[in-house]
């Protein structure tokens, strides 16, 4: 606009264009106001309606243009309280303009215009909470990589040094074949490093250490998950199976060759009818006492092993789980060694193996079925740590129940129920560091008039992350407890950790693909890219909720143990009883559920890490109760035990929820007891705290309904979480880069 009179309407040309859509109410508007002014001339007026033709709205030079002339014009003149005020200065204040401020007025009021809110945003646009929000660290990020690391940084470090290695590329073929090999690679390269071997005994080749193969099985998920679980097979379920179900012979004969790869193998249990029932299985193992030899068979197709993995191509022996007959007689399900395949990768004589193909993810790893006709093995193939056939041809066993040495069997093969949930773990710590280092650059939206904003400044997308994120650490520690467990264990403990291991492998994997899709959606379309790997954690992960148990099944089996402990004291228990139990160790609930308690809303109460545990505490609690309660009824009312479990399956499942997340956040605390630098202590806390209070809200109804808490509580436990996200939100980068996953691994290019 060459005519400076003229400029009088820029604010309004600039408000009506801003949003890109001219409407056609505004048009008319404008163009009725335009024509009725008697001091624009024809020319004028012409210039001025020019401006608002939809066919040729102005460009964005010239509406930043405009933006930019109103910006001055706010900078220099504090005072401006209105659009005609800014609209005269604009125009160089004419006497003549000042005495049009009634139908000026009378056309912002036409158009919709508040002015004072405009001239607000306008001038506050670049100073917004929102906006200048940013990241800072408060912790050293060193300090606590060292205490997620713990006694296993040596080898963790070692491990991250091998998968950063220029061979550890990425393979980015979409041929299954050429996946295959090159993770088959991989893994030799990693025997050759002795990370294969490290749990088996030194004796044999090994490391001795089952804990640092853990940690191994986690730092390796930082990295293609086809590796991790081709890595696990190999010498976690294989080779593992051979050593825990196996004698000296057996350790003496395969371990080492296991440990280097050159002995490649299977661990044969899933079959098509029988997933996580093992009992079931029909594959059979029957026992010629003059040959001194095992005949394995597969009865028909539906009784083939299925999804094994490393069948499809590398696989040279298998551990099979079936069924002993020995005259006739069933002693139920052993382990056997079977070969497969001969040294040259030919398929053995009785042995049908056929690839399951291409699967949702974990396409590096060759699973296959396998079928047996009438396949004899010698008699030392039996894994006979447990069962044996005598030199009489008898059954024997130091275990004389049928139950106790099955489930002592499957006891034995429990540390692939730590390994799965740590290599979840591990995936989940991926996509939480892809996604908010990316929501920490990505800027998005903004207010009216200033630059866009982060997106993990807005507290909608902090919501999205960040109780995750706290999730996720508190699941680490939980996970570390558990392997802790596992490695003190002592026979009498065994049911309690197996129960345990079970729970956190569902817990951690079902927090994986929870964690992994809310990265996705908050990543946008960035996310759908090959290249920015969500898609290869989400699918490749999708399974471990299937995998080393189905993870309701799972759930099922943890509330069971919960049960038994219970199941003794119960049948004399009576109304004053069940309370009693409910507050044995839940004692400060009974201060607790008084109407004071549940009303409070106090901060410190709010934040107290006793509060937190108590309430835990006291769902567990009843919510076994009530279960129990409920079993005995049903049980009592003529219904049978079998069914009286399966009316309270969806109840059992609450069982288990509610024991888990306590002991998750019970170890979270205990770890942060632990830490000595203050810095770091206190940015846990915060984490334990929104863990433990977006735990408390997501059960809010549980909570309402039991009289524990009212909803004025649960109200400000709402807020507390939205302010316990938005005071992380500054150390969202931090804490994931305490995660310390190599560049190379991370690899998405929208991390960095």
């Amino acid at each position: 606009m060459g005519n400076s009179k003229l400029k009088i309407f820029i604010p309004h040309f600039y408000l009506v264009w801003s949003d890109d859509l001219l409407t056609q109410k505004e048009f008319l508007t404008l163009q009725k106001f335009i024509l009725s002014q008697a001091w624009l001339s024809v020319e004028e007026q012409k210039e001025l309606i020019s401006k608002l033709d939809t066919k040729s709205p102005p460009s964005r030079a010239q509406l930043n243009d405009w933006k930019s002339q109103i910006e001055t014009v706010l900078k220099e003149n504090n005072s401006i309280k209105s659009i005609f005020e800014m609209s005269l200065v604009l125009s160089g204040s004419d006497s003549l303009m000042k005495d049009l401020r009634t139908d000026f007025i009378k056309l912002e009021n036409d158009l919709g215009i508040s002015g004072v809110e405009i001239i607000g945003d306008l001038k506050i646009a670049e100073n917004t909470l929102t906006s200048s929000y940013k990241g800072v660290t408060t912790f050293e990020i060193e300090k606590l990589t060292k205490i997620l690391d713990g006694e296993q940084a040596l080898i963790i470090n070692k491990v991250k040094s091998i998968i950063s290695r220029p061979e550890f590329a990425y393979e980015t073929s979409t041929d299954i074949n050429i996946y295959r090999n090159k993770v088959y690679k991989w893994c030799k390269i990693l025997a050759k490093e002795n990370l294969g071997n490290m749990a088996y005994p030194k004796e044999y080749g090994g490391g001795d250490n089952i804990a640092a193969y853990f940690a191994i099985m986690e730092t390796l998920s930082y990295h293609d998950l086809s590796l991790v679980i081709k890595f696990g097979v190999q010498f976690g379920l294989w080779g593992m199976s051979v050593h825990s179900l196996g004698t000296e012979k057996h350790y003496a004969k395969y371990l080492k060759d296991i440990g280097s790869l050159k002995l490649p193998g299977c661990f044969a249990m899933t079959e098509t009818n029988h997933g996580s029932n093992v009992k079931g299985l029909e594959t059979t193992a029957t026992y010629n006492h003059e040959e001194q030899t095992f005949t394995i068979h597969t009865p028909h197709q539906k009784a083939q092993k299925e999804y094994i993995g490393n069948a499809a191509v590398h696989g040279q022996m298998a551990t099979v789980f079936a069924k002993l007959i020995i005259g006739g007689i069933d002693y139920g399900v052993n382990a056997f060694i079977v070969p497969i395949r001969d040294k040259n990768s030919h398929i053995l004589k009785g042995i049908t193996i056929n690839d399951c193909g291409r699967k949702m993810g974990l396409n590096g790893v060759d699973n296959g079925t396998i079928n047996f006709d009438q396949v004899v093995i010698p008699k030392e193939n039996m894994l006979d740590r447990f069962a044996s056939v005598n030199e009489k041809g008898e059954f024997e066993s130091p275990i004389p129940s049928d139950n106790r040495r099955f489930f002592t069997m499957l006891g034995t093969l429990v540390g692939g129920r730590i390994g799965i949930p740590r290599s979840a773990l591990a995936a989940a710590k991926s996509g939480l560091t892809i996604a908010i280092k990316y929501s920490d650059k990505r800027r998005q939206f903004g207010p009216e008039g200033g630059s866009e904003v982060p997106i993990l400044n807005y507290r909608i997308h902090q919501r999205r992350l960040l109780p995750k994120l706290a999730k996720t650490y508190a699941i680490h520690f939980a996970l570390q407890y558990v392997t802790s467990r596992f490695m003190a264990r002592s026979e009498s403990e065994m049911p309690e950790i197996e129960a345990l291991a079970a729970g956190m492998k569902a817990y951690s994997t079902w927090n994986t693909t929870a964690v992994l899709q809310e990265c996705r959606e908050a990543c946008g379309g960035k996310a759908y890219l090959w290249e920015n790997r969500i898609d290869a954690l989400k699918n490749d992960t999708e399974v471990y909720t299937t995998f080393e148990g189905d993870n309701t099944v799972l759930m099922q089996l943890v509330a069971k143990n919960r049960l038994s402990e219970f199941r003794k004291a119960f049948g004399q228990m009576d109304a004053k009883g069940m309370i009693q139990y409910v507050y044995e160790n839940a004692k400060t609930v009974i201060s607790e559920k008084n109407p004071i308690a549940t009303r409070n809303t106090d901060e410190a109460h709010l934040q107290d890490d006793k509060f937190h545990l108590s309430a835990f505490q006291y769902r567990e609690k009843t919510t076994l109760a009530s279960a129990a309660k409920r079993l005995k009824k049903l049980i009592d009312s003529g219904l049978a035990p079998y069914d009286a479990f399966n009316v309270v399956q969806h109840q059992m499942i609450d069982v288990t929820q509610a024991y888990l997340e306590r002991i998750v956040l019970e170890q979270f605390q205990i770890a942060i007891a632990s830490i000595k630098d203050p810095n770091s202590k206190t940015v846990m806390v915060k984490l334990c705290q929104l863990y433990a209070l977006s735990q408390i809200e997501i059960n809010k109804g549980w909570y309402l309904e039991d009289g524990y808490m009212e909803a004025v509580k649960t109200k400000a436990i709402r807020k507390m979480v939205n302010q316990l996200c938005w005071n992380l939100r500054p150390e969202a980068v931090s804490l994931v880069e305490a995660f310390n996953i190599p560049d190379s691994c991370l690899s998405a290019p929208i991390a960095f």
